[in-house]
């Protein structure tokens, strides 16, 4: 069966053919996005030739592509050649509130460059930036503000989207919970505000700290947790009888996450808790699964961006048995928002010495 959502009609595109034309979408926002096609339009209906000197673009290219984000709802062509901004499109515009600016750059432009060489990763088992041609730089080295558009994207949703998280595990036995690599913060503020008695760490290196505090000046709950700035590879900060890492050793290959996981072991103290949130892969993959596709994703986004996996129970058994750890359980969580879809808590102890 032919689909309409492909590029030409050189060949019927079903199956295969429409997956490996997926990336089209993808483009044109991530252009848009470059060039401020949403910021331009605002709230008004615009023509093309005041977008394109507000854009610094060809008028006859711009409408063109103007006219492809109206066939994906993005823009809407109200009379010829004037275009306004959908509600659907609003996000695109860098001052909304919300605004996918900053997620349209990292994912369609900055993380796409290290997929372009997912082929050579494959082959050496290595990520892009090992197996690059070193004339010729990464995105990542070349784009103004990478890091904080990094910032922008992990770690910034509401508090309430990590709740699920914080209600599949019992704290009531804590006193002090460290949320390692947290980012902005919304995992231990969702803790803290379901658990009264509970103190909390936030750890993360000096910029990601920093561009917490603000934040955290206007939560309730923040006064009982304190910002520490930490490279994890280094050290763990003493003090927590709870450590949680949601999502940092998925960036990881093997030897830098048993690293930080002994890391952890030497400040934990003998009847505290490790949990690790994270995908947890089934061990056999045997038919298609939407869910189960984007973990498995993730994990080949991983190979090409970090060097690190997703990993099923059976691997975070080896991981947490090479860093003094015991696996006691996985924790189920219950939630559908995207921050916590298909994650799981593998709760683990120090082993016996």
């Amino acid at each position: 069966m032919a689909s309409s959502g492909g590029i030409g009609n050189v060949i019927e595109n079903t199956g295969l053919v429409e997956m490996a034309m997926a990336y089209s979408r993808s483009r044109i926002l991530c252009a848009a996005a470059h060039l401020g096609v949403a910021d331009a339009l605002g709230d008004e209906i615009r023509s093309v030739e005041f977008l394109a000197e507000k854009c610094h673009a060809d008028a006859d290219a711009l409408y063109r592509l103007l006219r492809a984000l109206a066939s994906i709802g993005v823009t809407e062509e109200r009379t010829p050649q004037h275009f306004r901004l959908t509600e659907f499109g609003q996000p695109l515009r860098r001052d909304a509130a919300g605004s996918v600016w900053p997620s349209i750059i990292f994912w369609a432009d900055l993380i796409a460059d290290e997929w372009s060489l997912l082929t050579e990763c494959i082959r050496a088992g290595k990520p892009a930036s090992q197996v690059r041609d070193p004339n010729v730089p990464s995105r990542w080295s070349t784009f103004p503000d990478a890091s904080s558009i990094f910032r922008a994207v992990m770690g910034t949703a509401p508090a309430e989207d990590y709740v699920p998280i914080a209600k599949a595990f019992d704290f009531s036995r804590a006193k002090v919970v460290a949320d390692l690599g947290g980012g902005g913060g919304s995992l231990i503020l969702a803790v803290l505000a379901l658990n009264p008695h509970l103190r909390g760490m936030l750890v993360d290196l000096e910029p990601s700290i920093d561009a917490a505090r603000p934040r955290f000046a206007n939560e309730a709950s923040s006064s009982r947790c304190e910002l520490i700035a930490s490279d994890l590879m280094q050290s763990v900060p003493a003090g927590a009888d709870v450590y949680m890492l949601k999502h940092v050793l998925h960036g990881r290959r093997d030897a830098d996450a048993v690293t930080i996981l002994r890391n952890c072991r030497a400040v934990l103290p003998p009847n505290g808790s490790l949990l690790i949130i994270e995908f947890i892969l089934p061990p056999l993959v045997s038919h298609a699964d939407r869910q189960l596709e984007g973990r498995l994703m993730s994990d080949l986004n991983m190979l090409a961006v970090t060097g690190g996996r997703e990993r099923s129970e059976r691997e975070w058994k080896k991981l947490l048995d090479a860093a003094g750890f015991t696996l006691l359980q996985v924790h189920p969580v219950d939630g559908d928002t995207l921050m916590v879809r298909n994650v799981g808590i593998v709760e683990a102890a120090p082993a016996p010495q």
